[in-house]
């Protein structure tokens, strides 16, 4: 299949999972977890405002105004997601509910892995992250997370003051739960770690890790400031929880004053990880 058709599809499937997670689990139970998205729950139970004419109302504006920051392939994207999330959050009905504990974890669950996929395959349902990304390009002293942290606090917030102070809670879980499977679904699950060594016994270092772990070792040039001596650092990168502990023995047992950076890994794909 064409990779362009694919990530369309999951594209689409993705928004369906997410409006389904909103319309079905948070919004019932006026969970309004941030973003555009809250703050059409809140519209929908003050004033019965549809939840997609709020949705395309506040998404559009900050596409169009947002649309030089991205690039056009991510821009295409994103404008197909944002058309098919309105409709689809006009489709899927929106039920009775009372169950804020389980709407909250199903409706954030839902939400984390549909907006997850679509972000994975090269779009946005909008919202939030792009009216940060115009902020932190007018305030370059703050960073886009910084600016979607503040708005959906500000979202969160404003529901527990409308409705009722623990649905803010619920909320907030909601959302931890919403980001924590976004990192999963679009950086995966691999907690990996990157090893830099610095020893005068590198060779040895390096025969015995790729002896026994049947890892690949990289020697970087490098030089130390202090010292001026040239020397090398050997570059490992490698699952911490079956295979970091014993890299370190090994180090350890050929030079016990080799000097180990440990440095965290968000994604790696290759050979020996997951495949591109």
């Amino acid at each position: 299949m064409n990779q362009r058709v694919k990530d369309y599809i999951l594209i689409t499937l993705g928004v369906c999972i997410s409006v389904s997670g909103l319309n079905l689990f948070l919004v019932p139970n006026k969970i309004a977890a941030g973003g555009i998205s809250g703050i059409a729950t809140i519209l929908y139970h003050l004033f019965d405002i549809p939840l997609g004419l709020t949705l395309a109302v506040l998404n559009i504006p900050l596409f169009i105004f947002g649309f030089r920051l991205v690039g056009k392939s991510f821009a295409i994207r994103t404008a197909y997601a944002l058309a098919l999330y309105s409709a689809a959050a006009e489709l899927i009905p929106v039920p009775a509910a009372d169950d804020k504990f389980l709407g909250c974890v199903y409706g954030g669950a839902l939400v984390g892995i549909g907006v997850g996929l679509v972000i994975r395959h090269g779009g946005s349902t909008g919202g939030t992250d792009m009216a940060a990304r115009m902020l932190s390009a007018r305030f370059k002293n703050f960073g886009v997370g910084t600016f979607v942290f503040c708005i959906d606090c500000v979202v969160i917030c404003a529901s527990g003051l409308l409705f009722e102070p623990e649905v803010s809670l619920y909320a907030l879980a909601s959302l931890f739960i919403t980001s924590k499977l976004i990192d999963v679904i679009t950086v995966g699950l691999s907690a990996a770690k990157a090893f830099y060594i610095i020893s005068d016994n590198n060779d040895q270092i390096a025969a015995a890790i790729m002896e026994k772990l049947k890892r690949g070792v990289t020697a970087l040039d490098a030089k130390g400031l202090y010292s001026g001596r040239e020397k090398s650092v050997l570059l490992c990168v490698l699952p911490w929880r079956t295979e970091g502990i014993r890299l370190k023995q090994i180090v350890r047992s050929v030079d016990p004053n080799a000097f180990v950076i440990v440095a965290d890994v968000s994604e790696v794909v290759g050979e020996g990880f997951s495949p591109h």
